[in-house]
């Protein structure tokens, strides 16, 4: 019994590590989203535990390369319409957050529209996971 369960937790967790991979290999794949995405972790995470210094520092950065990953070229197996949409929606969200920083707007606001942008650039990367 206790192989059993042993048998079938190590195939879950094979099972997840595969997905994830498969998701990492298109971001690694895809240059524009993998720069884009380590300018949003190394923002966005010191934001969760109050420290707003990276994303003013690097808005502009993060706007960028919001705007580099949607006039790139979408990988062939993803829905490009969707996706065209997706970081078109993105970059947006970066130019409101670069006018926040500029303005110094509250901690509060800037925080929200990071948080937004995190949210898209999550669906992006769930897109690239869907099976097509």
């Amino acid at each position: 019994m206790k192989k059993s369960v042993v048998l079938s937790l190590f195939m879950l967790f094979t099972a997840v590590a595969f997905a994830q991979n498969k998701v990492a290999s298109k971001m690694d794949s895809w240059a524009e989203l993998k720069s884009f995405h380590t300018v949003m972790s190394q923002t966005f995470h010191p934001s969760e535990d109050g420290n707003l210094q990276p994303i003013k520092e690097r808005a502009g950065e993060m706007l960028e390369a919001a705007i580099a990953l949607h006039k790139s070229q979408t990988p062939a197996d993803l829905d490009k319409a969707k996706m065209s949409d997706a970081t078109l929606r993105l970059a947006t969200q970066c130019k409101f957050l670069v006018g926040m920083v500029v303005e110094k707007k509250s901690d509060e606001d800037i925080t929200k529209q990071l948080a937004a942008a995190h949210n898209v650039f999550h669906e992006i990367a769930g897109m690239c996971n869907e099976k097509h």
